[in-house]
């Protein structure tokens, strides 16, 4: 094991052993004293709050059912245990469990007082509960009391029994939306009518300055009147009232319930940015997020990604883009699809800018008027091709490796040209010195950048597609000596292939990585033809070494960006 790697697992340890104690662990901290490993640190520590808090049942995410969610309190639910019921206290009157989750339970229970029936939400460890337990069962009832909105579940009261903290809240006859769709994909305009008020419900909590982080369809109630709720805030944050900013124009992080650095949600459900565990960017279009994908869950039967396990789905969550609603259900409506699509963006600035945006928008659909997600100017298409895409920050872990990329080529294309020059002098010409350069050279260099690569940490699914085309491109480089040597041409009499190849590269990398990369796609492209056209010249053919100093800037300016980002950190 490297020292890396040693002190990787010893920063681990020491933030594992710190949440097994009781104690906050201070991810922040520990990144800020180690920053050469901060992408490391961040993403396996994610892994491994996941991956425990999914053993213990009893974590940050909540126990899942079979559709992925995490059981929640929800009108229609069977008792979940054998225990005892509480006996009466205060003004309640326990009557049957309706549900319970990772952190509480839930009854009917009578109200003497006001003789109303009433869900009675208690803590579920009870007098073992640990002081982080209690502080975010406080804290759910806190987010949710201070809420008044016709389609969020209204708590009643707050107290405490026997030091344990309890709240009364509105008792929903009927269903949950995640019954509904078990069923089968609802009909597009009861999707739609369905999730108007669930939007404006969460706009409403978004300006009163709470995300609710939860958002699935577990926790959308429906009344018998078809009147759906939004309810279970136990992974509410605090944050400015909406159009509260802080001077930097950012929202303020006014106050997190849960630990720092820790995945929170539902996998299925969960914005890209709360799978990162990236606290700091989690904001209202993360529950914007969530709503688009209980519509893409309501078009389809199905959430936007499901696997085999969490941290499978958590990864496709990262990594892939789901699949159209109208390849799982043809009879799903195109307008809706593309609501459902917007909402799914991975990048936060493409999505809705906020619930009530969202819910306009299907209220447009259902009054057959245009909606915003298909009225797109151009210079926000041409903006949009232009942009960093969510796999960026891999780049960050190839800043030098592509600074150092670019002056092997560069030397390559150098030494071959020379060789080019020497040859026509002399008036002779062979093929194995060109060869030996390229094989051996490129060679060499791909043994080296692969270990680098591998020492700077795991290679993520995106950066295998990157390096396999890469490697093709290399692969062409070099056979086209055994092509021209068969076909009996001269030799680069084919070079201009190359700086095709490599703009077909680079537009593969625009795609997945940085539209930017267009640039140096067709800057390569264009000298790919140079080079054709150089030899018919009565210049010096310097085609060679013109491809070495384009490809050589086209990997050693975004090199040089990343490598920076990446030192700022």
């Amino acid at each position: 094991m490297s020292d890396r790697d040693e002190r990787l697992a010893e920063l681990l340890e020491q933030l594992a052993n710190d949440s097994r104690d009781g104690r906050l662990p201070d991810l922040e901290a520990v990144v800020h004293e180690n920053s050469d490993l901060e992408l490391e640190l961040r993403e396996l520590w994610a892994t491994m709050i996941l991956a425990e808090d999914f053993a213990s049942f009893s974590g940050i995410i909540e126990g899942l059912d079979d559709a992925g969610e995490a059981t929640s309190a929800r009108a229609e639910s069977a008792p979940q245990s054998d225990a005892p019921l509480p006996d009466p206290f205060d003004d309640y009157e326990p009557a049957v469990e309706i549900g319970r989750g990772g952190m509480g339970v839930v009854y009917r229970a009578k109200q003497s007082s006001l003789d109303r029936q009433v869900a009675l939400k208690m803590i579920l460890r009870g007098a073992l509960a640990s002081p982080e337990d209690v502080a975010r069962f406080r804290a759910e009832a806190e987010a949710a009391a201070r809420l008044n909105h016709p389609n969020i579940v209204q708590v009643f009261e707050v107290g405490e029994h026997l030091g344990q903290p309890y709240f009364s809240m509105q008792h929903v006859e009927g269903t949950t939306l995640s019954r509904k769709i078990a069923e089968g994909p609802l009909p597009s305009h009861e999707a739609a009518r369905l999730l108007i008020p669930v939007c404006r419900g969460v706009a409403e909590a978004h300006r009163n300055g709470v995300l609710h982080r939860d958002l699935k369809p577990s926790n959308i109630l429906i009344d018998e009147d078809g009147r759906p709720f939004v309810t279970d805030f136990g992974l509410a944050k605090r944050i400015p009232p909406t159009g509260q900013l802080r001077d930097d124009g950012a929202a303020a992080d006014v106050e997190t319930l849960t630990n720092s650095g820790a995945i929170i949600g539902t996998p299925s459900y969960m914005a890209p940015e709360q799978a990162a565990g990236q606290r700091g960017q989690i904001g209202e279009a993360s529950d914007v997020y969530s709503l688009g994908a209980i519509l893409y869950a309501m078009l389809t039967g199905r959430p936007p990604f499901q696997a085999a396990s969490p941290v499978d789905t958590i990864l496709m969550v990262l990594e892939q883009e789901p699949v159209p609603p109208r390849v799982l259900n043809p009879g799903a409506d195109s307008d809706l699809e593309m609501i459902a699509m917007k909402c799914l963006q991975k990048p936060t600035d493409l999505r809705y800018q906020d619930a009530a945006s969202l819910a306009d928008d299907l209220e447009a659909w259902l009054n057959h008027e245009p909606i915003s997600a298909r009225s797109s100017q151009f210079t926000d298409v041409l903006s949009r091709a232009f942009r960093e895409t969510h796999h960026a920050s891999v780049l960050e872990n190839w800043g030098i490796l592509w600074m150092l990329h670019s002056a092997v080529v560069l030397v390559l294309c150098l030494l071959t040209n020379v060789l080019q020059w020497r040859d026509a002098a002399a008036g002779t010409s062979s093929r194995w010195p060109y060869m030996s350069i390229w094989c051996v050279g490129l060679g060499i260099w791909a043994i080296i950048f692969y270990n680098l690569r591998r020492r700077a940490g795991p290679v993520t699914f995106v950066e295998r597609q990157i390096v396999h085309v890469w490697a093709g491109s290399m692969i062409v480089s070099t056979l086209l000596y055994f092509v021209e040597w068969q076909m009996g041409l001269a030799v680069l009499q084919l070079s201009p292939v190359i700086g095709l190849v490599s703009g077909m590269v680079f537009l593969v990398k625009a795609s997945l990585l940085n539209g930017r990369f267009y640039i140096q796609a067709a800057a390569l492209f264009l000298t790919g033809g140079l080079m054709a056209v150089i030899p018919q010249t009565n210049l010096p053919d310097f085609s060679i070494s013109l491809y070495g100093v384009v490809a050589g800037l086209s990997f050693f300016l975004p090199g040089l960006k990343y490598y920076r980002q990446r030192a700022a950190r």
